[in-house]
C-alpha cells in the first residue's frame, strides 16, 4: 500500500519549549513515513528553558494523543546513545531555511562518526511554518502578540500563564 510506513524507528529531538505547529507538522508528516517515531525531549537546563522536561513531555502528549505511532520521551547526553537504546535508525530533523542547514549538517555528520548506522533524514518545514521557532513564540507571547495558529491552543494557555507568572 503506498500510504503504509516502513518498519523503521525514528527519533525527532528537540527542546521543544514549548511545541509549535511547526514541530506538529513534522509529526505528523513523519508519522506516516515511520513505523514509530519518537519524539525526545532533551534535558539540557544550559538552554534556559521555559518549562520543565516533565511540563513539555506533558503538553507534547497531551497534542499527539491522536498518533497511535508517536511516542514522547526525554533524554540526555547522547543523541545517537538515545536512539540506538530505542531500536531507533533515523534522527529526523527539520529544516525551515537555508540557515538550518549548515548547523544540521554538522550533527548529523559527528551522528554518523559516533553511530554509523544511524541515518539523519531532513525534513523540510511546511510553507506556512518555515519562519516558526518555539523562541520566536514565546518572545512574541512575552510582549501581548498573537500566536493563535501557530501552537495548539493548550500551549499557548500555558505560556500566556507561565510568562504572565513571570511578569
Amino acid at each position: 500500500m503506498p500510504n503504509e510506513p516502513c518498519g523503521i524507528i525514528a527519533v525527532y529531538p528537540g527542546s521543544f519549549d514549548p511545541i509549535t505547529n511547526g514541530h506538529l507538522d513534522l509529526i505528523e508528516r513523519a508519522s506516516r513515513l515511520f513505523e514509530r517515531l519518537i519524539v525526545a525531549i532533551l534535558r539540557n537546563e544550559a538552554k534556559k528553558p521555559l518549562f520543565s522536561v516533565e511540563e513539555r513531555v506533558e503538553m507534547a502528549r497531551e497534542v499527539l494523543r491522536g498518533y497511535p505511532n508517536v511516542e514522547v520521551a526525554s533524554f540526555g547526553g547522547l543523541l545517537v546513545e538515545f536512539a540506538a537504546s530505542r531500536g531507533a535508525r533515523v534522527i529526523l530533523r527539520g529544516i525551515r531555511a537555508i540557515s538550518d542547514y549548515e548547523y544540521e549538517l554538522q550533527m548529523a555528520l559527528m551522528n554518523r562518526r559516533l553511530a554509523p548506522d544511524i541515518e539523519t533524514v531532513f525534513l523540510m518545514a511546511a510553507e506556512d511554518y518555515s519562519f516558526l521557532s518555539a523562541r520566536l513564540v514565546k518572545e512574541v507571547v512575552a510582549l501581548g502578540g498573537d500566536v493563535s495558529g501557530l501552537v495548539p491552543p493548550l500551549v499557548e494557555e500555558r505560556l500566556r500563564k507561565r510568562l504572565a507568572k513571570a511578569g
